[in-house]
């Protein structure tokens, strides 16, 4: 009987501040990095996945999810994939480890890495994408990936398998149509705000060209600035294209509405974590004052309890999911299915390293077995980095084209991680020298 034999974590960093690729309000200068994990087997299986950071701390990221080895080596690979709602269920109740932030922040985060690669590895030896591992499901097979505790006051295990029934009819249309067509694409690619204004306008051309039909802009370090970088947007793409903000966290309550109303006359499509994403009140008092611009956040929510909070509050008008901050894919659908119940679309964040390669899979299962539609839905997308995975995803005409390879995407490139493995691979010595 094969059994898991190691768990081995990379450090591999990206030197993207070099060019400001990431840059915003409050991350002014990133380091794309992942912690990647390769689960091996006795039998020279791989399951892969990654935690994604922005430098710094990448170090402490790869050392929990190490922390956790205990809970897979030495088991029967088949029993673990058989259910592997109960193995995520397991590390989650690691006491030791829960006291360090009960299902939250890098701990939480380790823990999806683990998930998701038991993932990647069932999805090589089914042959299949994750998207339609899961899509192929049956709804109680889904909902026994959920942990429902506190969610029920919100979410009850009757109503999500009630939302997924109700979804069943026409599963196979809406494949095949996502096969077809793709899953609407926005880019932020444009919008760091790193970027000189000829950058920007020159970005802001290209992404119309390639069929996008919204962009995101960074904001919130300097009004002016950001009014300025409005203004050149709307010259290079018309009144009517859609355009998103991002403040990544910049502001207080007050700041926020004031700034949004600065903004307000450029027609923002909606301010994302315009404060703390961990303060649901904030959003909700910022929302109902600066409506009928929307609002988003999720990318730094750690739980599917703070996103329960900020539906029951009526504190987002979009939430944002995203593959690596949560405990993996169970919680991610723990996520979309409260996005259901509560009728409000959901938008993933991406970009990074992996992100968008990982998050597709979300976003199309979400259409395909939860909410059977794409209307106001778009997956962020960020032209960096991904020719460093073995299936870097496919863009065409603003749409993102179904993943056809086996697995969860995160598999990366050995020579990638080799020459960017922090501190000792080629491309940091060179920096350093």
């Amino acid at each position: 009987m094969p059994t898991f034999t190691s768990l081995d974590v990379t450090d591999v960093r990206f030197p993207t501040s070099q060019s400001l690729d990431g840059s915003d309000a409050m991350n002014k200068d990133p380091d794309y990095s992942a912690a990647y994990l390769e689960l091996t087997t006795s039998e020279g299986e791989t399951g892969t996945s990654l935690v994604f950071t922005i430098g710094r701390g990448n170090d402490v990221q790869s050392e929990a999810i190490r922390a956790l080895s205990h809970h897979v080596l030495g088991r029967g690979v088949d029993e673990v994939l058989a259910d592997i709602g109960a193995a995520g269920a397991a590390m989650i109740a690691d006491s030791q480890l829960r006291w360090l932030g009960p299902e939250k922040g890098v701990m939480q985060m380790a823990i999806g890495a683990v998930v998701n690669a038991l993932w990647d590895l069932r999805c090589m030896r089914e042959g299949r994408p994750l998207w339609r591992v899961l899509a192929d499901l049956t709804p109680e097979q889904l909902v026994d990936l959920v942990d429902f505790r506190y969610l029920e006051d919100a979410l009850t295990r009757a109503e999500a398998l009630e939302i997924l029934e109700a979804a069943r009819p026409g599963r196979d249309r809406r494949i095949a149509e996502l096969e077809a067509e793709g899953y609407p694409a926005y880019t932020t690619t444009p919008g760091w705000l790193g970027y000189s204004d000829e950058k920007l306008e020159r970005l802001l051309r290209e992404a119309r060209d390639a069929g996008f039909d919204m962009v995101k802009l960074k904001v919130g370090a300097d009004l002016e600035d950001d009014l300025r970088r409005f203004a050149i947007t709307r010259r290079v793409l018309g009144e009517d294209f859609l355009v998103a903000t991002d403040a990544n966290q910049r502001w207080g309550v007050e700041d926020a509405v004031a700034a949004v109303g600065a903004l307000s006359a450029a027609r923002p499509y909606w301010i994302e974590e315009p404060t703390s994403p961990d303060d649901v009140l904030a959003h909700a008092e910022i929302r109902r004052r600066i409506a009928p611009v929307r609002v988003a956040t999720g990318e730094h929510v750690h739980n599917r309890i703070m996103f329960k909070q900020l539906l029951q509050a009526g504190a987002v008008d979009v939430v944002q999911i995203d593959a690596t901050r949560v405990g993996g894919i169970h919680e991610n659908l723990a996520i979309l299915l409260l996005a259901a119940k509560f009728g409000v679309p959901v938008c993933p964040h991406a970009g990074g390293v992996g992100l968008c390669e990982m998050v597709q899979h979300l976003a199309m299962l979400d259409f395909v077995a939860i909410t059977g539609t794409m209307e106001d839905r778009r997956i962020e997308y960020v032209d960096h980095l991904h020719e460093h995975f073995v299936e870097p995803v496919r863009i065409q005409g603003g749409r993102y084209l179904a993943p056809q390879q086996p697995g969860i995407g995160a598999r990366m490139l050995p020579a990638s991680i080799q020459s960017h493995r922090f501190p000792d691979g080629p491309v940091w010595k060179e920096l350093a020298s």
